[in-house]
């Protein structure tokens, strides 16, 4: 690792795109000799060239954590057996940052100031075969095996780099290697300019990945004030961008099925007309169509009166309304799971039986072993699904999802912000029961059809009404 975190990378074999002949030639029709204020540089690196990137590098820049699969693999193949055709049958590696100086005999020296949109904006999973190649040089085939992703192989690429130094002669495959850069790095606009372009690039590079809207408005910063808000216990689980989640033994929560809770909250300010713009999705649409609920939160995070962007693509939020919603977000999580958890005996106390329902199982192993009809049981214990707390009862949470959104009832408007009209948590021990005995009319009409409930505006709007109302209530009593 150089100093001031520089990184050198040398090329075998480089071309300039503008060079200063191409400027000339452009000048007809781009008066300032340039192409969207970028420069690039394309060529290829031998393997031994790129190892200051893996000592220095990251893939923070790139929208998809890299892990072993047929791709990895079959790129490692590639390097084993034919590494003359390596340049030829892959994209390479894409690299862009705004500082950097272009040294003698095809050097130059790269400073990933803001990893987090500087640095491998494409070719993720060549880095990872690159360097899985080279540690198959200086690691037992066992071990190796046991690395699937990106920070794991750097792991190993630290605690073997003495013996990957001693092997590098080795490494003279080459490979396609794309620079892109500010055409002036002296003139501060185009600095500005080309910093702003760097996610656009790495998005449109990425297209064939299958790169996800919600990848994007994370590189963007859209996410970090909810991130910063939940509680730490949830944030580890999200999966923020595809591929990053690391567990083999549970599943990761899905950051749009944030997105779609936060707009429980950011519905509420909406209809208090404290968003810039008329932005809202409707009650069902949190629960069956989570994409459209994503597409509007970026429109939303995207108006210059909600953030800005302040360190290149990332931004930063300036909106209090939206900065008290994602507030109320952190909570939702584990409201969410407290209503799966306790709604069953909240709806049995008013001397109904929620596990009659065919579409609802129970967990209880001595009574499965004695029922001779063992289809209305599970073996498994079933979890709630944010805080993974185990419950006696497994159904569609559709049957809950508007008793969720219910909980806007609870919100109100003080000072330009939402909060919460009394504390949920405590309010849901105490209101829950009698809100499950009116909540009954809606079960019954859509005859416990989760979709019916799910998908139809005025069972949400009805749960609403009994929140707001059992509010009403609690209130009244404390004034008595």
């Amino acid at each position: 690792m150089q100093p001031n975190n520089q990184i050198i990378v040398r090329f075998a074999l480089v071309a300039e795109q503008p060079s200063l002949r191409d400027g000339e030639r452009l000048a007809e029709v781009d008066s300032d000799n340039s192409i969207a204020g970028i420069k690039r540089y394309t060529g290829f690196v031998r393997g031994r060239d790129l190892m200051p990137l893996f000592d220095g590098g990251s893939l923070d820049a790139n929208p998809r954590s890299a892990k072993t699969g047929l791709v990895v693999h079959a790129i490692m193949e590639t390097l084993d057996r034919t590494p003359e055709l390596f340049p030829f049958k892959s994209k390479g590696v894409l690299l862009g940052t705004s500082d950097y100086e272009a040294l003698q005999r095809n050097r130059f020296a790269l400073r990933f100031l803001d990893p987090a949109s500087e640095g491998v904006l494409d070719g993720g999973h060549n880095m990872l075969a690159i360097g899985l190649h080279m540690l198959g040089r200086v690691m037992d085939s066992r071990s190796l095996s046991r690395l699937s992703r990106w920070e794991e192989m750097k792991e190993a690429w630290e605690e073997y780099r003495t013996e990957l130094e001693a092997q590098k002669d080795e490494f003279s495959f080459l490979v396609p290697v794309e620079l892109i850069v500010p055409a002036d790095t002296d003139d501060e606009q185009v600095v500005a300019q080309f910093e702003m372009s760097l996610l656009d690039i790495c998005a449109a590079r990425n297209n064939n990945a299958q790169l996800t809207q919600e990848t994007k408005a994370n590189k963007r910063g859209f996410y970090d004030d909810i991130r910063e808000h939940l509680p730490t216990s949830i944030s580890e689980k999200v999966e923020w961008k595809s591929n990053e989640w690391e567990s083999d033994d549970s599943r990761p929560i899905k950051v749009r099925d944030l997105l779609a809770l936060a707009w429980i909250p950011l519905n509420r300010a909406n209809e208090a007309g404290l968003l810039p713009i008329d932005a809202s999705v409707t009650p069902q649409n949190i629960y069956r169509n989570k994409g459209e609920c994503s597409k509007q939160f970026d429109r939303l995070m995207e108006h210059p009166e909600v953030s800005e962007p302040r360190d290149g693509p990332r931004h930063e939020l300036l909106n209090d309304a939206v900065a008290s919603a994602f507030k109320i977000l952190a909570d939702l999580p584990a409201l969410y799971d407290k209503i799966y958890a306790d709604f069953p005996d909240a709806y049995n106390s008013n001397n109904y039986r929620f596990g009659s329902n065919p579409i609802v199982k129970i967990y209880d192993p001595p009574r499965r072993e004695a029922a001779k009809d063992k289809s209305g049981f599970v073996v498994t214990q079933p979890l709630t699904p944010f805080t993974g707390k185990p419950v006696e009862y497994r159904y569609p949470d559709g049957l809950i999802m508007p008793l969720v959104y219910g909980l806007k009832g609870l919100m109100e408007i003080k000072e330009g912000r939402v909060v919460w009209g009394a504390d949920p948590y405590e309010f849901l021990d105490r209101y829950l029961p009698e809100i499950a005995g009116a909540y009954r009319l809606v079960l019954d009409m859509a005859r416990f059809d989760p979709q019916k409930l799910s998908k139809n505006q005025a069972s949400h709007e009805f749960a609403v009404g009994e929140f707001e109302k059992s509010l009403i209530r609690a209130r009244a009593k404390v004034a008595l």
